[in-house]
């Protein structure tokens, strides 16, 4: 959904930051200036004592001296809130009195329906609570007691109770004017089986009965389906959740998913349990973070879900056979989403205990060293294919293999892949020891890789060279890289200072930049900060003074090409293009070779000299410029040279910029 031009302003306008903010934080008055809309409090992204986050309300802009974090009142809602942007906007145009812009007919018609099953919920939830406080949910009051769920946790969590009626709910709810086929839509009630004439016959019947009742919410707060625990032993299903309806799609939704954004948005880190009571548990006891899927094994959607709301969760399951086979599944479907950065955890408890369980026998204490002692995806990967099993013989040995290398072949993540490779070389190792065959995880042959006529070398292993990582020439080497790196960072940062208007042609560059020169992460941040801002140089120069003077009174940067001509804005992108371009070549060039140097220290395969080779070609290709590629883009074995989004993306640049080539820099 697009926003029509001047929305956001408008809204910003209509919004106080400072009220945005000041629900959150504790202003301190003795450094705050109201009358100036100068606000100061300790920041609210990062523990801290001291006042260092500072809010500007003239200008509807927001920034922490100590983690640097920025932005203004829909950044802020972003950030605290650990929602989309989208979402953010519908909560602030909420507080501001400002209608949404309108959607199609046909979308807004089915959001006014999902509204009114919304509404419908709503009093579903209410009139369940008002059962739990009658005589006939005692039991259900004893169970939650005996649960450790005081009334008080009762009315935070909404718990109600259904009756053993047929139509309780049903009356109930159509006394109050409600249709009957909203009821059944909302998946409340339904309607009896085909009488034998072809036709449903009868009126609604309650879904939920002789159940404790668990209102299900999504991530903005609406109740969209119910989950009910049954209190006849010999129920059919212990746990029931509401059927698919155009509100609840329970594999695309969490349970406690809003709550435990927010406070995964704050640091907590973030728990996958297995039912309502685990969450309720986990989360009275302080990890509010704390998701469950909805009477269903993960999904994709869900594990994509998880991951906006974290990089890692930690799924915390039973140290039981069921525990570990749900688990096993999680693996699996995990495997082919991983990507850079997002990866699970996973927290096995001790046998026969689920987190509700542990906590009330052991405490707080001892569910969190369950959660520090969880482990990487890899070693339950490992765990899977080798538990229970001897390998005795070489082909038992070779069928691990087979199995492990299909199980990596379907990471599509070629650094990710890499990574689990390695691992899984040092797993191998503990468990046949140091004279074991080497484990190659995939195959990174390549055309002309072997010798003439196509016939691959026999692998022959070799006495460990020694490490050259602490000699003086490596040292030395190193010292010179890292600083030819700092010049290139320094001459990125004084060019988008001097040209202002190309930060949003480089934003993702610049944000994914990681600076190693002094002072030099503080104005990157910075530049992102005032990313909108036409001529963000006095702000800078006010919040990093010392920092901006040494960066621009630095030689190499005064002479950079870019930097001769402000005026000329096209020859400050070329320069920018290809300083991103080189600077990224170097590091991935530079993480191969360090890795190849730990791979030298060990078991050489015919791959290693192939990997350092490339890497070495996509450092000449970048230094060329993008413009003399001509074939595929060169990617290395693990995923960190230059990729072919990447190539073609500077090679448009290059292609659509016409004047002379300056010199190059070195």
């Amino acid at each position: 959904m697009s926003l029509p031009p001047g929305f956001l302003d408008e809204l910003r306008t209509r919004v106080s930051l400072s009220q945005v903010v000041g629900r959150k934080v504790t202003w301190d008055m003795r450094k705050s200036n109201m009358a100036k809309g100068d606000w100061w409090a300790p920041c609210p992204f990062h523990q801290e004592k001291s006042a260092s986050f500072h809010v500007d309300d003239r200008k509807g802009f927001y920034y922490c001296f100590g983690c640097h974090a920025k932005g203004d009142a829909v950044t802020f809602i972003k950030e605290n809130d650990n929602v989309g942007f989208m979402e953010a906007v519908e909560i602030l145009a909420r507080e501001a009195g400002m209608q949404m812009p309108a959607r199609d007919p046909k979308a807004a018609e089915k959001a006014d329906r999902r509204t009114q099953l919304a509404q419908v919920m709503e009093e579903a939830v209410k009139w369940f609570r008002l059962q739990l406080k009658t005589s006939a949910a005692a039991a259900a009051r004893a169970y939650l007691d005996r649960r450790g769920l005081p009334p008080a946790a009762q009315d935070r969590w909404e718990i109600g109770f259904a009756p053993d009626a047929r139509q309780g709910l049903f009356q109930a709810l159509t006394q109050k004017g409600i249709a009957p086929d909203l009821i059944v839509d909302a998946g409340l009630c339904a309607r009896p089986d085909d009488d034998g004439t072809g036709r449903r016959g009868g009126a609604p019947y309650d879904r939920f009965r002789d159940r404790i009742i668990f209102p299900i919410r999504d991530a903005r707060g609406r109740a969209i389906s119910l989950g009910g625990r049954a209190m006849d032993p010999n129920a059919r299903a212990k746990y029931l959740n509401g059927p698919e309806t155009d509100l609840f799609d329970k594999g695309r939704n969490l349970y406690n998913q809003g709550p435990a954004r927010e406070a995964a948005g704050k640091g907590q880190p973030l728990i996958v349990a297995e039912g309502y009571m685990d969450v309720i548990a986990l989360s009275e006891a302080g990890f509010r973070a704390t998701v469950a899927p909805l009477g269903t094994a993960v999904t994709e959607d869900q594990l994509r879900l998880l991951w906006r709301i974290h990089d890692e969760p930690i799924i915390a399951l039973d140290g039981d056979a069921a525990g570990i086979r749900a688990a096993l599944r999680v693996i699996d479907l995990a495997l082919p989403l991983l990507e850079a950065g997002k990866g699970l955890r996973f927290a096995i408890l001790p046998q026969g205990l689920d987190p509700d369980d542990l906590i009330r026998a052991q405490g707080a204490p001892a569910m969190q060293k369950v959660i520090d002692a969880a482990q990487p995806m890899v070693n339950l990967l490992w765990r899977r294919e080798t538990e229970g099993k001897v390998f005795d013989s070489p082909e038992r040995k070779a069928a691990l293999d087979k199995t492990l290398r299909a199980a990596l072949g379907r990471i599509t993540d070629p650094s990710i892949r890499a990574h689990y490779g390695e691992d899984i070389k040092r797993l191998r190792l503990d468990l046949f020891g140091q004279n074991a065959q080497p484990f190659r995880p995939y195959t990174p042959r390549q055309p002309g890789a072997g010798p003439a006529g196509g016939r691959s070398m026999a692998f022959q292993p070799v006495a460990p060279l020694p490490s050259t990582r602490q000699s003086l020439l490596a040292t030395a080497a190193t010292t010179a890289t890292a600083v030819e790196e700092a010049l290139r960072e320094a001459v990125i940062l004084a060019t988008l200072i001097a040209h202002p208007a190309l930060i949003h042609r480089f934003e993702t560059a610049l944000e994914t930049l990681d600076c190693t020169g002094d002072g030099h992460a503080l104005l990157r941040d910075l530049l992102l900060a005032h990313v909108d801002d036409p001529d963000p140089r006095a702000r800078i120069a006010a919040a990093a003074p010392a920092p901006l003077d040494a960066l621009l009174a630095h030689p190499h940067v005064r002479n950079a090409p870019a930097l001769l001509d402000p005026a000329d804005r096209e020859r400050a992108e070329f320069a920018l293009a290809q300083d991103f371009f080189i600077l990224q070549a170097e590091r991935g060039r530079r993480r191969e070779i360090e890795e190849a140097a730990q791979d030298i220290e060990g078991v050489v395969d015919e791959g290693l000299t192939w990997r350092i080779a490339k890497a070495n070609e996509a450092r000449a290709e970048a230094h060329r410029g993008p413009q003399a590629k001509t074939g595929e883009a060169v990617i290395s074995a693990n995923g960190v040279a230059l990729d072919k989004e990447e190539l073609e993306e500077a090679r448009k640049v290059f292609d659509s910029i016409r004047f002379d080539r300056p010199s190059r820099r070195n």
